[in-house]
């Protein structure tokens, strides 16, 4: 375990860097703040900030030189008391270009600002669409222009945006800006158009250089296209938090906290209580008690459906429901043993329930994910297995109260949708080093793929020896094994990010206290529920 955190220390240090030490000292030189500093210079001192999406695009796009985090920032912070969403482009990174997961990014950011109604900062310094890609980037419905679709759908909502153009602004990600609330530029360094200088004069013969065309005195002057100019990036970031000083306040969800109570474990007992071997058994419940304010955990059924672990508890104050695989072997009432992380009908059944009572009672629900599956086989299929497990996933999918997964150990199959995975909406999700995501463990979906592989061959009239085959086998593991990293998923957005163990807390706390920002206006509602 503390190999796998120190690796995660050090890749966050190195994404932290951006295009690299070279690139940050070219900003400088240029009187210009990097995306991090703006960041940390206009957000509330001695206060969190939770980091959306640090991993993606890792090790994507290496032909091009690599996107470290997708070329821009973005995360929950603290701003003259507010809390928001902060979205910082990171011109050390290819300008600020957009590659095609910088779009997706940025389009996660903003659907966290709506579901859960936080004003969004926009620091603006990007040189557009990375034109090689654009096919990849440009015209679908989750590609490049959605965000400024979304810009109006938040505009119409009532979500407050702000925009700094401290950089380059080009082309349609010049509408970004302008679609906010207030667009501010920093002078000599900010600048907007629909077309730059050279393309100006290719397309209409036109001779201009691009501070006349769109710099800060153009367009606050001139053209009325911004609202004002700043001489400094620390002038136009201390603006900014003139503005969300006097912001109103809206009204509240209504979620439950109290007096914040430190966990039931110590970080290090935390750790320590989880095994890094994905086939090892361990007491679910000894993790649940060490995340918990005073590991005062109230189950809810305790003595059946013994696979998944349900209850209320506080997690820095607030109130919380939890549902948890099991990852030890267990015995029913009737004798029977029932294999851990493994969701079998009494289980699915009882966890339906329990995410309803939550709904009922207007308490968050966090899904902390070490699953295998659903329980297969003839006694499972004759029980209705297929049945109850609709009945968790309709329970869970029609929940309107916020959800929070994270992702700590195996992650296979339907267990990953009916603890509430990445399609099922919930408002972050984040994974532990220890994660492992896909259709089924490395070894079964292997020696699968193996099977279709040489079975192909044969029917191609090729002899396979039992060397070929371990050959095969390795090269397939490593492949799918490269896979189940969370990493891998982290850099395509399918979790916000990678986190240690000790900020799962963190990571709920400020979760729940955003989504206390939008009350809850839609009925719970389950539908034809399969009985």
């Amino acid at each position: 375990m503390q190999d796998l955190l120190q690796a995660l220390q050090d890749k966050n240090e190195q994404v932290k860097l951006g295009g690299g030490r070279k690139r940050i000292e070219k900003e400088h030189e240029k009187g210009k703040l990097t995306a991090r500093e703006r960041i940390d210079y206009l957000r509330d001192k001695e206060t969190e900030f939770l980091e959306i999406g640090a991993f993606v695009a890792d090790g994507m796009y290496e032909e091009e030189g690599g996107c470290p985090s997708g070329g821009v920032v973005t995360g929950i912070g603290y701003v003259s008391g507010r809390m928001c969403m902060i979205v910082a482009n990171d011109a050390t990174v290819k300008a600020g270009a957009w590659f095609p997961m910088t779009a997706k990014k940025n389009l996660r950011a903003q659907e966290i600002a709506m579901e859960n109604r936080l004003p969004v900062i926009y620091l603006v310094d990007s040189a557009g669409v990375f034109l090689p890609m654009q096919n990849e980037i440009f015209p679908d419905k989750e590609h490049f222009g959605r965000q400024f679709r979304n810009n109006a759908k938040m505009s119409a909502m009532g979500i407050v945006q702000v925009a700094a153009i401290m950089g380059s602004c080009v082309a349609g990600g010049a509408y970004l800006p302008i679609m906010s609330d207030e667009a501010m530029i920093v002078d000599k360094t900010g600048s907007i158009f629909l077309a730059g200088s050279y393309l100006v004069k290719s397309a209409i013969g036109e001779s201009i250089d691009n501070e006349t065309l769109g710099g800060a005195t153009t367009h606050c002057e001139i053209s009325g296209v911004t609202d004002n100019k700043y001489e400094t990036d620390q002038d136009c970031l201390d603006a900014i938090r003139k503005i969300f000083d006097k912001l109103g306040h809206n009204t509240k969800a209504g979620f439950d906290r109290s007096e914040s109570r430190k966990p039931g474990l110590e970080g290090g007992e935390l750790i320590a209580s989880f095994p890094t071997d994905r086939v090892k058994p361990y007491d679910m419940l000894q993790i649940v008690k060490g995340l918990v304010d005073a590991g005062d955990f109230d189950e809810y059924k305790s003595d059946y459906g013994k696979t998944l672990i349900c209850g209320t508890a506080r997690i820095d104050g607030w109130a919380v429901g939890i549902v948890a695989n099991q990852r030890k072997i267990v015995k029913t009432a009737k004798g029977e043993m029932q294999m851990g992380g493994v969701i079998y009908s009494d289980s699915a059944d009882k966890a339906a329930r329990f995410i309803m009572n939550c709904n009922q009672r207007k308490i968050p629900l966090v899904f902390l994910q070490d699953v295998s599956g659903f329980m297969v086989g003839s006694k499972a299929e004759h029980g209705g297995i297929i049945k109850d497990g609709a009945k968790m996933v309709n329970a869970m999918a029609n929940s309107v109260v916020p959800k929070f997964t994270f992702i700590l150990g195996n992650s296979y199959g339907a267990g990953n949708y009916a603890m509430c995975g990445k399609a099922y909406d919930p408002r972050l999700i984040y994974s532990w080093p220890t994660a492992q995501m896909a259709v089924m463990s490395g070894a079964a979906a292997a020696n699968t793929l193996l099977q279709i592989k040489v079975s192909g061959l044969k029917k191609q009239g090729k002899v396979i020896s039992p060397e070929d085959e371990q050959k095969l086998l390795g090269e397939i593991t490593s492949k799918y094994n490269e896979e189940l990293s969370p990493y891998y998923a982290a850099s395509r957005l399918w979790v916000d990010g990678v986190i240690d163990p000790r900020e799962t807390r963190k990571v709920v706390s400020m979760g729940i206290e955003a989504a206390n920002h939008a009350p809850i206006t839609e009925r719970f509602n389950v539908g034809v529920i399969q009985t």
